[in-house]
């Protein structure tokens, strides 16, 4: 192989410069090869490029090589520096054959070039002519390619090829392309049925005129074969991949061509298949990967989005199964997803296929890691909370999947490692590096060899896309309001109105614009009526699941892993949804006032002296950590220990001679953590922490608690250990306490 020839040659004279590429190795029947160089000689010329349709000049030979005519190789750029084999002879193409001339001249003698099946010539960009390949092997890709195979596959490619020699592990496969997709439409006769049946703009106002025509559209795309060549095409490449076992296991999901787009998210748009097994199957999840382009919630999403239909193709990622059904898999922000900070990593995990998580099936453990103090080697993980975990989804017999309770065992332990998620927030840190921008990722972690592996990264769109400098702030106006259920919140805004419980998504047309949705959970599908909420609230889910995405995308309110909503409000209860309060979201009963106010940082005045601010609620640090700010000059220590800990500190300290009432409590609270003392240590640990980290590297000043004797008794176990007090604020609290023997050991 020789390099790329430079732009001046004194045999061609003057030839535009072109960047290198990924070497090619053509290989034909005869012996010998002729060295090309890659060269553009003009936008007329074309290239030789893999491809599934060869250009045939004449039958193909016994040996199964398509015969191209040597003066369409003469002179053209050949991707990389390869090696073409032919009838024996070796001879120079690119050096000797370089100029449209001299190709013209040598073609006459050379005769026809013989290529194998997969090659076809194609024409350059600048010709205007597309790549006609069906299938690419994802390491054949890069970023660039998203015009071809989906921004999805892209990416993949670009990780495989870019990033895992500096330790980001990513499985292959390859990708279907947008060619095929066209030509699947155009040959199928598709095409004028699809806009036959969009062109009704009223479908868009009602839901099940939407929904009938996203069937008709699907059982038309399902009921249409594929072109032989592609099948052909697609059964070589799982052969390629699988090595023809029916065992080998695949994961085929949806790669549009616009998908991900740093201002939008296509964010569970179409489908994903797991646990594909055998040709057949993988054929048939295709099919419907291509039909899921026309699922009601994505045609409805690019219309509103403005997106045209005909100009989002639709591409097959085929990918090696990651055995996470023994293992565990997540997703993971290089941001903070809801205040949009950009110091920290958070990472959910769960146990099995990460489907699980994605889809908001299941309430994930979460942890915050900070970038700072992870590029100097030390311990980063500032934040952990446990989540329930009561479901996992793992491998059905025979293909596909199926969700299984999960043990008890499982249920209170971590399912990640803190080794686990620092590396993992290593990988993330590598991958927003590469792209230049926060990173959306999905990773996994294989129950056989143990090993974790990044299967996914796509643009985050919603908070790295809020305008910087200005301050949207909601505040309740009401305190003390009546909580009818707790869960997540996702965003930071407040929303009200009449609540609407919905059981499944055939209740859809009975939702009216403005009602609080609840449900038991709420992925993609209902996407159509999401956008019509006044707020959301579901019993499952975290905060990096689909639909936890889309509520960011739409500003709507969203609760979500409320744990049993659906049971505490009722069809026409009038609530008010929190989401402005920290981690923590709260509906409210009534409708109950509040505010919104936006504040643009650069009107704000210079003020004669440095300013901090008094912070002492973790949840909210991050957000206010954005402020104009000069550090934080009091953090109170009783928030941690209210919200965080909730657990009066002599009860953990006499934890074995509890009652069998509180120590449950207590069990519930201290999930995850080896003992009651490493509990309230970790947990004021991780309070501090994340309160510096958000103004790192300016001062925090923390103020141990001040509790009182009847806050204190509010805990769990205090009711055990407090006195009953007349005044409590001149009582038992402050340095009286903690020089008390009686509360020295806290």
């Amino acid at each position: 192989q020789l390099p790329a020839m430079p732009a001046q040659s004194k045999m061609m004279g003057a030839v535009p410069a072109c960047k290198p590429r990924r070497s090619t190795t053509l290989l034909a029947a005869g012996a010998g090869a002729c060295v090309a160089s890659s060269l553009a000689l003009s936008s007329s010329l074309g290239y030789v490029a893999p491809a599934r349709q060869p250009v045939q000049t004449r039958p193909a030979s016994a040996t199964g090589s398509a015969l191209l005519p040597a003066a369409a190789v003469a002179g053209a750029e050949i991707p990389g520096a390869g090696a073409l084999a032919v009838g024996g002879a070796a001879f120079a193409v690119g050096l000797v054959a370089a100029t449209a001339r001299a190709g013209s001249r040598r073609a006459k003698a050379a005769g026809s070039i013989a290529l194998p099946r997969g090659m076809a010539v194609v024409r350059s960009a600048r010709g205007g002519e597309e790549d006609t390949r069906v299938c690419i092997p994802l390491e054949e890709l890069r970023n660039t390619d998203v015009d071809k195979v989906g921004g999805k596959s892209a990416s993949l490619g670009e990780m495989i090829s870019q990033l895992s020699d500096v330790g980001v592990p990513v499985p292959g496969g390859f990708s279907t392309t947008a060619f095929a997709y066209k030509e699947f439409l155009d040959k199928g006769g598709i095409n004028d049925f699809i806009n036959e049946k969009l062109s009704d703009e009223s479908i868009y106002e009602d839901v099940d005129k939407l929904m009938a025509v996203g069937q008709a559209i699907r059982d038309k795309i399902m009921d249409t074969p594929f072109q032989p060549d592609f099948e052909e095409e697609l059964k070589r490449q799982w052969e390629r991949v699988s090595g023809g076992s029916d065992t080998f296991t695949f994961a085929v999901r949806s790669s549009a061509t616009a998908e991900d787009l740093p201002d939008a998210s296509f964010a569970g748009q179409q489908e994903t298949y797991l646990n594909v097994m055998g040709y057949e199957d993988m054929k048939a999840k295709v099919h419907l990967v291509f039909a899921s382009l026309f699922t009601d919630r994505a045609i409805s999403y690019r219309h509103d989005r403005g997106f045209e239909h005909s100009k989002v193709q639709l591409c097959a990622t085929c990918q090696k199964m990651v055995r996470s059904e023994t293992g565990a898999a997540g997703v993971m922000f290089s941001l903070d997803t809801e205040s949009g900070f950009r110091d920290v990593v958070f990472v959910t995990s769960a146990y099995g296929l990460g489907e699980t998580v994605v889809g908001g099936t299941v309430n994930p453990d979460e942890w915050y890691v900070f970038k700072p103090t992870l590029a100097e080697g030390k311990d980063a993980i500032v934040s952990r909370t446990m989540g329930s975990k009561l479901i996992k989804m793992v491998y059905s017999k025979g293909g596909g999947s199926e969700t299984v309770p999960t043990t008890e065992e499982e249920q209170k332990s971590w399912s990640a490692t803190d080794q686990e998620v620092t590396d993992l927030a290593v990988m993330a840190v590598k991958i927003e590096k590469h792209y230049g921008r926060p990173m959306d990722i999905e990773w996994a972690r294989d129950g056989d060899d143990g090993k974790l592996y990044i299967v996914q990264a796509r643009p985050e769109t919603v908070a790295s896309q809020k305008k910087v400098g200005v301050i949207e702030d909601y505040k309740m106006l009401e305190k003390g309001g009546e909580v009818l259920a707790e869960g997540r919140a996702v965003g930071k805004r407040i929303g009200s109105g009449q609540v609407n419980v919905l059981k499944s998504i055939d209740e859809m047309s009975s939702f009216e614009q403005g009602q609080v949705l609840v449900a038991d959970m709420t992925d993609p599908d209902w996407e159509p009526i999401m956008k019509k909420a006044g707020a959301i609230v579901t019993n499952r889910g975290g905060r990096t699941c689909h639909a936890a995405i889309i509520a960011r995308e739409l500003g709507i309110p969203a609760v979500v892993g409320s744990g049993d909503a659906t049971e505490r409000l009722a069809v026409g209860d009038e609530v008010t949804v929190s989401c402005c309060e920290g981690d923590t979201g709260r509906i409210y009963k009534g409708l109950l006032k509040f505010e919104r106010t936006e504040q643009d940082l650069g009107e704000l005045p210079e003020v004669g002296m440095k300013i901090m601010m008094n912070v002492g609620n973790p949840e909210t640090a991050f957000t206010f950590g954005q402020l104009p700010n000069e550090g934080i000059g009091l953090a109170r220590l009783e928030f941690v220990i209210n919200n965080a800990i909730g657990v009066h500190p002599k009860a953990l300290l006499n934890y074995e001679t509890l009652d069998a009432t509180t120590k449950a409590l207590v069990d519930q609270k201290m999930r995850g953590y080896a003992s009651p003392k490493e509990f309230y240590v970790q947990k004021i640990v991780e309070g501090v922490a994340t309160l510096a980290a958000s103004v790192y590297p300016k001062r925090i000043i923390v103020r141990l608690s001040d509790f009182k004797s009847n806050e204190y008794k509010s805990l769990i176990g205090g009711d055990q250990y407090e006195p009953d007090e007349e005044n409590p604020m001149i009582g038992f609290r402050g340095c009286g306490r903690y020089t008390d023997p009686f509360f020295e050991e806290c």
